[in-house]
């Protein structure tokens, strides 16, 4: 059944490692267990990540255990001036010792070395990101004190299997519409953010992947009739026939949407896109601003990323059919491609 919802809660994983039952949910029904998983350590992927962003700025937080590899990152964007600057650090073979929290609903992670703190904490319906990246850029440190309330709503929950591989599984949540407030601080200026008008989003994945993957995915969130209204759009994370991630959320409600494709113009991120979708519910024009491109290799590790910030005008139509018209929505859609 396409874009079967799973309502029951159970363990995510059988007696085998394979998905017990793939689908959708509006929150975490279905309960990770990192000692369930029949796949070696170094294949299991697990990360949290956080967007922070409004028309002018951005901050985006990643703390990861990816098995053989842990990759723990940074950015800053300024839109009006039109730059951006990544810092990233790879550490070898962590493999669990990270101790990512088994569900996004509570736990924290911490992680330090000589360059970098930085520490996601949670308590009741807040969540906390606190950080300070020593010489960060040109030898300046970047601090940040940022706070996103997570009031009662429903989020986009994704268990997906690859056909390739039984005991592969992606098992996903997007938490959009946090209202964000606290600030960023780089090269003796603050980038403040107001919760009136300023979300955050959470990127919480866990799972075992199979070596090459190249996956699209976009989010945006924003003010729509005066309520909060946000999106999740993507493919490309294994065998989505059970479901699809499309979901848009308005006033603390989702809203389940069918396929979207991701219309990349060829030559440059940088112009126009275009979105679309199977059931004529996101129907997008997008309009680039920055492209925060970024390219690794490792050894055996290869990512090319083009995370593309952009203002999305167009259509969104809810489940009971009401149309919402989406203006300069600043957001970001993306192309990814990895080995690893």
């Amino acid at each position: 059944m396409r874009n079967h919802e799973v309502t029951n809660i159970q363990p995510l994983l059988k007696e085998d490692g394979s998905l017990r039952e793939p689908g959708w949910s509006r929150r975490l029904l279905q309960t990770y267990d990192r000692d369930m998983i029949k796949a070696p350590r170094f294949r299991i992927k697990e990360w949290d990540y956080y967007l922070v962003l409004n028309e002018d700025f951005a901050g985006a937080f990643t703390l990861s255990d990816d098995g053989y590899i842990g990759l723990q990152s940074v950015s800053l964007l300024n839109f009006k001036e039109g730059w951006e600057h990544t810092e990233t650090i790879l550490n070898p073979f962590p493999m669990g010792k990270f101790h990512m929290p088994q569900t996004s609903e509570e736990g924290d992670v911490v992680y330090r070395d000589k360059h970098l703190h930085m520490g996601f904490f949670q308590k009741g319906q807040k969540r906390q990101i606190r950080c300070r990246y020593k010489n960060f850029y040109q030898e300046k440190s970047f601090s940040c004190d940022i706070v996103l309330e997570q009031p009662k709503m429903d989020t986009m929950v994704i268990a997906t299997p690859w056909r390739k591989k039984k005991t592969a599984f992606y098992y996903n949540q997007k938490i959009n519409c946090m209202p964000a407030s606290g600030s960023m601080t780089f090269d003796g200026k603050t980038y403040t953010f107001s919760k009136e008008t300023d979300f955050g989003t959470l990127d919480w994945g866990r799972g075992v992947w199979t070596y090459d993957n190249r996956w699209y995915w976009g989010s945006g969130n924003g003010i729509i009739n005066g309520k909060p209204f946000g999106f999740n759009i993507g493919y490309g994370f294994g065998d989505t026939s059970a479901a699809s991630e499309n979901m848009l959320f308005y006033d603390g409600k989702g809203h389940k949407i069918d396929d979207v494709e991701f219309h990349i113009p060829e030559g440059s991120y940088m112009k126009p896109w275009t979105f679309s979708s199977s059931d004529g519910r996101f129907e997008m024009d997008f309009v680039p601003v920055l492209d925060r491109a970024a390219k690794t290799s490792a050894l055996i590790i290869e990512s090319d990323q083009h995370q593309v910030f952009g203002r999305m005008s167009g259509k969104a139509v809810l489940d009971d059919g009401t149309e919402l018209e989406v203006k300069d929505l600043m957001c970001f859609a993306e192309d990814v491609h990895n080995r690893y």
